[in-house]
């Protein structure tokens, strides 16, 4: 037998066998793997079914404060679009790698690791591929095949049918889709814009925080436009929001009360 088709013949064997554990656990709709059918123990066609992943599997959670604008969580399938801030975007995915989701970023060479870590993303989570040249659209394919959440930006070169093939094939794998960058047909579309950051004072200090406008658009149930604020990161003070009242120092009886010195910077 030819070494080419004892290959072909071989891949075609594990594609079966994958295609029934999937069928038998639920795991994943065989629809479209590798061109072939599946089958029975005994070998027998089975009709594939409807993605299980996307109808049955629950959408993802998303922080409480971004519920007003996702209501349902980011949906299974679904293509979201996040433009306007990468700190809205890692807190999303810090979210969802605390909750057990698997993701990755593709494009995104300006997402560093650290700034990740601190946004609370678990890098054993989050897989990255920051110029993926011109190979983009067999890239993300592969990672919509077996992460939850894929994040695609701008840096990602892909042409208008490969970002429509890529949607079907999210849809059909039960991903969460997050472009960074305009992605025509998105279900979901969130604009950001910043309104100021909290923390610096005259020359000194450093960023606690900032406040952001979270616009969104898209079909179905967000075709209807909404408006949210948030502080990031979330749980921060609002700064447009009431000053917190101190009580006043409590000194100790017998404490000192030497005359105290401010430091000044000299030379």
């Amino acid at each position: 037998m030819p070494v080419a088709q004892d290959r072909e013949e071989r891949a075609a064997r594990a594609r079966a066998a994958l295609a029934r554990a999937e069928l038998r656990t639920g795991a994943r709709s065989v629809l479209g793997i590798g061109g072939g059918v599946a089958a029975d123990d005994e070998g027998r066609p089975v009709q594939p079914t409807a993605s299980l992943l996307t109808t049955e599997r629950p959408p993802m959670d998303v922080p409480a404060e971004l519920a007003p604008v996702l209501p349902g969580g980011l949906r299974r399938g679904d293509t979201t679009v996040v433009t306007g801030s990468t700190s809205l975007v890692l807190t999303m995915l810090a979210h969802a790698c605390r909750h057990g989701a698997w993701a990755a970023a593709v494009g995104r060479p300006d997402l560093g690791l650290l700034a990740a870590a601190q946004a609370g993303v678990d890098l054993a989570r989050l897989a990255m591929v920051p110029d993926p040249g011109a190979q983009a659209a067999t890239v993300v394919a592969a990672l919509l095949d077996g992460i939850d959440v894929v994040v695609v930006g701008a840096a990602a070169v892909l042409t208008d049918t490969e970002r429509r093939q890529l949607s079907a094939r999210a849809r059909e794998r039960g991903t969460v889709l997050l472009p960074t960058c305009a992605w025509s047909g998105a279900s979901t579309v969130l604009s950001v814009r910043e309104l100021g950051w909290t923390g610096v004072g005259a020359g000194e200090g450093r960023l606690r925080s900032h406040r952001l406008r979270v616009q969104r658009s898209g079909r179905g149930g967000a075709a209807v436009p909404r408006s949210l604020d948030v502080v990031l990161p979330l749980g921060a003070p609002d700064p447009d929001g009431p000053v917190p009242v101190r009580s006043p120092a409590v000194v100790p009886a017998g404490a000192g009360t030497e005359e105290r010195t401010d430091l000044r910077l000299v030379g």
